[in-house]
C-alpha cells in the first residue's frame, strides 16, 4: 500500500499532466480546422506542451518531473512498438517492387543528404542533422521521436526537428495538389509520389484526397510502407553509430534498439490477422494516447531559449531537404516506375 502511494507521488502527477495534454490534443485534432490543416494529435500535443513548459510548468515541475520523463522515454518506446499495428506486410504487395524501391532510395538519399549538408554546409551537430533527416525521410514526428533514443538527442533538438516536419509537411500537402496538373502523373503515380515524399501520414492523406480517393489510398499505402522501413532504418542507424563509437573509444559494442525489433514483430502479428479488428482498433487508439503523452512530455521539457539558440540553420537544412523531396523525389519516382513498367 505504501509502495503504491509512493509510486503515485513519484510518477502520478507527471503522467496525469501528460495524459491531460494528450487528451486535449487528440480532441483538438478532430476539429475541422485542424483536419483541414493536417495537424495531427502528436503535433498539437508537443505545441501545447511547449506553451505550458515555457509558462506555468516551472511552478509545479518538481512533483511532475518523474512522470513527465517516464512519458517521454518509456511510453515513447511502447508507443513505437504498438505503431506496428497500423500497417501490414500485405501493403507491400499493393504498391509492388516499384513502391519498395522508391521508398528505399528516397529514405537513403534524404537521410544521407541531411547528415552531409547538416554537418558540413550548415554546421549543425550530428544529432540535430540526423533527427531532421529521420523526420524528413521517413514519417515525420514519429520518426524523430523513434530516432531520439538511438542518437541520444536532447529535448530541444527533437523539438526543432519536429518543428521542421510540421512546417514543411504542411507546405507540402498544399503545394503538391497545385502542381498535380503539371506533373504528368496518373492518379496512382501521384499517390506514390506524394506518399513517398511528404512528411506526415495526416499530411499525405490531405494531399491525396485533394486529387482523388484513388490517389489518397495509393498515397497512404506507399506512406505506410515507408513507415514500415522505420524499424530497419533504426537498426542500421544504431549499428552505424556504434561503429563510430568503437572507432573513437577503441571498443566494439553494437546496440540494437529493442523497440524497433518489436515494431517489426507487431507488424507481423497484424499482418497475420491474429488479433481481432476491434482489439486492433483499441490498440491503435491506445498507441495514439501514448505517443501524444510522449510528445506532450517532450514539449514540457523544451525551453524556447534552447530552440531559439539553434537559429535558422535547422530551417535551412529542412527547406533544402523539402526541395530535394519534391524535385529529387519526383525524378526518382519517374525513373523507377519507367524502368519497372
Amino acid at each position: 500500500m505504501q509502495t503504491s502511494a509512493y509510486t503515485w507521488r513519484q510518477y502520478g502527477w507527471g503522467l496525469a499532466l501528460a495524459g491531460f495534454i494528450a487528451a486535449a490534443a487528440i480532441q483538438g485534432a478532430t476539429l475541422p480546422t485542424m483536419e483541414h490543416w493536417g495537424l495531427s494529435a502528436l503535433t498539437l500535443a508537443i505545441l501545447i506542451g511547449i506553451v505550458l513548459g515555457n509558462t506555468v510548468f516551472s511552478g509545479f515541475a518538481k512533483p511532475c518531473a518523474a512522470g513527465v520523463d517516464f512519458s517521454k522515454t518509456k511510453l515513447l518506446r511502447i508507443g513505437i512498438v504498438l505503431f506496428g499495428f497500423r500497417i501490414t506486410f500485405q501493403q507491400i504487395s499493393d504498391v509492388g517492387l516499384a513502391g519498395i524501391l522508391i521508398d528505399i532510395l528516397i529514405i537513403g538519399c534524404t537521410f544521407l543528404l541531411a547528415v552531409q549538408l547538416g554537418t558540413r554546409l550548415f554546421k549543425l551537430d550530428r544529432q540535430t542533422a540526423m533527427l531532421i533527416g529521420a523526420g524528413s525521410s521517413i514519417c515525420g514526428a514519429a520518426a524523430v521521436m523513434a530516432a531520439e533514443p538511438v542518437v541520444h538527442g536532447q529535448a530541444h533538438k527533437v523539438s526543432v526537428a519536429v518543428a521542421t516536419v510540421v512546417i514543411f509537411g504542411t507546405l507540402g500537402m498544399f503545394i503538391y495538389p497545385l502542381f498535380y496538373p503539371y506533373l504528368h502523373l496518373s492518379e496512382v503515380g501521384y499517390g506514390m509520389y506524394a506518399g513517398s515524399t511528404i512528411h506526415e501520414v495526416a499530411q499525405v492523406v490531405v494531399a491525396g484526397k485533394s486529387v482523388s480517393d484513388l490517389a489518397a489510398s495509393t498515397a497512404v499505402i506507399e506512406k505506410m510502407l515507408r513507415v514500415m522501413m522505420l524499424a530497419p532504418f533504426l537498426v542500421l542507424l544504431s549499428n552505424r553509430i556504434s561503429h563510430e563509437d568503437d572507432a573513437t573509444k577503441g571498443c566494439r559494442h553494437i546496440t540494437i534498439p529493442w523497440f524497433a525489433v518489436f515494431f517489426i514483430v507487431t507488424s507481423g502479428i497484424h499482418s497475420l490477422h491474429l488479433v481481432p479488428e476491434i482489439v486492433v482498433h483499441w490498440i491503435i487508439h491506445t498507441d495514439t494516447v501514448l505517443l501524444a503523452m510522449a510528445m506532450s512530455a517532450l514539449g514540457l521539457r523544451t525551453h524556447v531559449g534552447a530552440v531559439r539558440q539553434a537559429g535558422l540553420k535547422p530551417i535551412l537544412l529542412a527547406s533544402t531537404l523539402f526541395l530535394f523531396l519534391m524535385i529529387g523525389g519526383y525524378i526518382i519516382n519517374r525513373i523507377v516506375t519507367t524502368l519497372l513498367a
